[in-house]
Formats: structure tokens, C-alpha cells, sequence
């Protein structure tokens, strides 16, 4: 079978008709269909206009854009490619419309629906605000500062600088678990907050658990982590009677897994040897209605803790102990 425009082999001459040459026959049907195809044509457009429809008496539809052209098609993925500027079908409206009132998926994980209150401790702008941070506040128990500027290393890190570090490292851990995180601050604001609203955040977030990170600034020597506990506490505006059992638990499971992903030992300077510390003159302690413990990473003084301390691998075990406590103590 041919497939080419290629005139056939010639035939004998006995074999020849009076006939014109086939492709002179081709010339003059060409001819004639083009003549026709105009009137044709013109003819099918009116019906269109008059009747409104296309093939099958139905609405005339858009054609689809070639994949070319679609967003997303581009050689270097969707963020290459150009909006596309045809009008949408109905059907691609009422989808689009659908997609965007659609209510955000639910937070999967052993957390999800569980509020978790992460406090860094101290502002690394405490240093600047010495007046404001030194205003009394109430505790409950008795007035204390608003806030203190934390300690720092013998080489000046600071502090506030080290609890954002591994709070943030924790909130990245949690979240990864469905948990809702809320910090009270996030170097986001000058100074502070006070003691006092420190606790109303985690008060008021309904939080599941709270911790509060830190780390210590007593003499060289001195190593280890240790959980501050709240004491019953009742007087003023401090009531912690119905948090002292549950906040206990939450220490225990926070010490027990910082000290396995850590490789840190508890305090050798308090707490014997247990890493618990039972205090009575922290406000934001007293004034919590939820479960809340403080986390004395290290001695931020002692060179070899503080060589931990700095150590951004170090900060991330750290978190993943917090973490593994929370999960722990919420029963993820």
C-alpha cells in the first residue's frame, strides 16, 4: 500500500485511456470543495447562532486548554507556570468555590486537640528594661519583680537566648505531633511578659500542660538539669492544689526522658539526685490553674555544661526530652 503523492508507474500503451491524467481529475475536486467549503461553513454558524447549540442540540462547552497551558504544566513545576487567562467552566466555578469554603483538615497525630503552653524563659531585651521588668507584681503569696534578666555563659550567651532556641526546637516537635503550641512570648516584644501574665497565658489557653524553660546560673562545679514542681500554694490570687498531683506527673516523665535523650544527669547540687525541686516563691507557679513544671536545663556557669548548653545539637535533644515528656504525661 502507497502512502506518498508520488504519480504510479507508468502502463503500457495499449493499456492507456483516453481519459485526463489522475491528478488533473484530483485539481478539479479540489476545486470544487473549495468552492463549497465557504458556503458550507457559513451555513453551520448560523444554525449555531440561532440555535444556541452544539453537536446534540446541547450548549455549545469551552474547549479545554492544551496541557501545555494548564498551571502547573511548566517544565519546572506549578511556581513556573502562567495563569492561565481562559474563562473557567461552571463546573470548574462551583469546584473552586467548594475547595475554598471547605473547612481546613483536622490536626492529625497522638496530640491532636491537645493546647500546649511553651514559656522561654526571660527576653533577651530584659537587659534594657531594667525598670520595667523590677515593677512588684502579685504572686499570691506575697509581691515579686515582673521579671529578671536570666544569666548567661562565662562568654556572654545569654540566657534568653538559649530557652527561645529550644523552645522553638519543642514547638517544631509538637506541632510535628498535632499538638496546638502557644508561646508566651517569641521575641516579639521588648521586655518581659511579667511573671504574672506568663501564667494567665497558659491560664487562659486551657492548656493540657505548660513548661516553662531555663537554665541555672550557680557556681562552677554545679552540674546538671533539674524540674521545679509547684508547692500547694494557697493565698491571694495562688491556689495550686489542684495542679500539684498532675504537674508532679508531668515532671517525672519530662526528667526521666530529658535525662535518656540528653545523656544529662540530675542536679548534684539539689533535689538529691532525683532532678525534682519542690518551690513555693515562683509566681508563675503559684498563680497557674494548669499543669506546669520549670526545666533547669544546665548549669549555665560550669564550663562543661555550658559547652552543652551551646551546642545547637545538644538544644535539639534537649527539646526532643521535653517533648517526649509532654507526649508522656498527655498519654500520646
Amino acid at each position: 500500500m502507497r502512502y506518498d503523492d508520488s504519480p504510479p508507474p507508468p502502463e503500457s500503451a495499449s493499456s492507456v485511456s483516453p481519459d485526463p491524467p489522475w491528478y488533473t481529475r484530483r485539481s478539479t475536486l479540489a476545486v470544487a470543495v473549495a468552492a463549497l467549503a465557504p458556503t458550507a461553513l457559513a451555513g453551520w454558524v448560523l444554525t449555531q447562532v440561532l440555535t444556541g447549540s452544539g453537536p446534540g442540540g446541547q450548549p455549545p462547552q469551552p474547549k479545554a486548554l492544551p496541557a501545555s497551558h494548564t498551571a502547573g504544566a511548566g517544565a519546572h513545576g506549578a511556581g513556573d507556570a502562567k495563569a492561565s487567562t481562559a474563562t473557567p467552566s461552571p463546573a470548574a466555578s462551583t469546584s473552586a468555590s467548594a475547595s475554598a469554603s471547605a473547612p481546613a483538615a483536622p490536626a492529625k497525630g497522638p496530640l491532636a486537640g491537645r493546647t500546649v503552653v511553651i514559656d522561654p524563659g526571660h527576653n533577651t531585651g530584659n537587659f534594657k528594661h531594667t525598670s520595667e521588668i523590677d515593677r512588684q507584681v502579685d504572686i499570691g503569696t506575697n509581691r515579686k519583680e515582673c521579671d529578671t534578666t536570666g544569666t548567661t555563659t562565662n562568654s556572654g550567651y545569654m540566657e534568653a537566648e538559649f530557652t527561645l532556641d529550644v523552645s522553638r526546637r519543642t514547638r517544631t516537635l509538637l506541632e510535628s505531633k498535632g499538638a496546638k503550641v502557644v508561646f508566651t512570648h517569641d521575641a516579639d516584644r521588648p521586655w518581659g511578659p511579667c511573671i504574672d501574665e506568663r501564667a494567665r497565658i497558659g491560664n487562659e489557653a486551657k492548656a493540657d500542660a505548660v513548661v516553662s524553660v531555663h537554665a541555672d546560673g550557680v557556681s562552677a562545679g554545679n552540674r546538671g538539669f533539674h524540674i521545679i514542681l509547684p508547692a500547694t500554694v494557697k493565698g491571694g490570687a495562688a491556689d495550686t492544689s489542684k495542679i500539684v498531683g498532675p504537674s508532679r506527673d508531668l515532671g517525672e516523665r519530662i526528667a526521666g526522658n530529658f535525662a535518656r535523650s540528653t545523656g544529662s544527669a540530675p542536679a548534684n547540687y539539689l533535689g538529691s539526685g532525683t532532678g525534682l525541686v519542690v518551690r513555693d516563691d515562683l509566681g508563675g507557679l503559684n498563680l497557674s490553674t494548669r499543669p506546669k513544671v520549670f526545666i533547669e536545663c544546665g548549669n549555665m556557669r560550669d564550663a562543661k555544661d555550658a559547652a552543652q548548653l551551646t551546642s545547637p545539637e545538644w538544644r535539639q535533644k534537649a527539646a526532643e526530652g521535653i517533648t517526649n515528656g509532654i507526649v508522656g504525661f498527655l498519654g500520646g
